[in-house]
């Protein structure tokens, strides 16, 4: 049995793909005004401002596109939101984002959202960084 890189990256974006689906999930709930704030931005109230449901609104949409992306850089022949040629460089910076999710879902006073969202930040910084390193050059 050999090791095949492309096969694990494919198996990766998949894994990815469905955390942020239930990412983008959230936060579309979040916009259209779920009371679901105490597991999000800090976790300051249960309802959201105006401003941070139309934060939510737009995060749906960059998650769904970055889910997208990692497919695509994984081999699965859909549309990305970015050239092809791009897409090697947006999931090097989705992993250095799902880091930075760590480190905040980290420390965030709100231990609903520490509870949710630092395992899917971790999850999701593995199997993004799996991509990032396993998918064909």
């Amino acid at each position: 049995m050999s090791f095949d890189p492309a096969a694990l990256a494919r198996v990766a974006a998949i894994v990815a793909a469905v955390l942020f689906a239930g990412l983008v999930l959230f936060q579309i709930a979040l916009a259209l005004g779920a009371p679901w704030g105490r597991a999000a931005y800090g976790g300051q109230s249960a309802e959201l401002s105006a401003q941070l449901r139309l934060t939510s609104a737009v995060a749906a949409v960059v998650w769904a596109g970055v889910a997208l992306a990692v497919l695509r850089r994984a081999g699965f022949d859909i549309w990305a939101p970015v050239p092809s040629s791009w897409l090697p460089v947006v999931v090097w910076i989705v992993v250095v984002l799902q880091a930075v999710a760590i480190v905040m879902n980290a420390i965030t006073p709100s231990a609903l959202e520490r509870a949710i969202w630092l395992p899917v930040a971790i999850v999701l910084f593995g199997s993004t960084l799996t991509v990032a390193l396993a998918s064909p050059r």
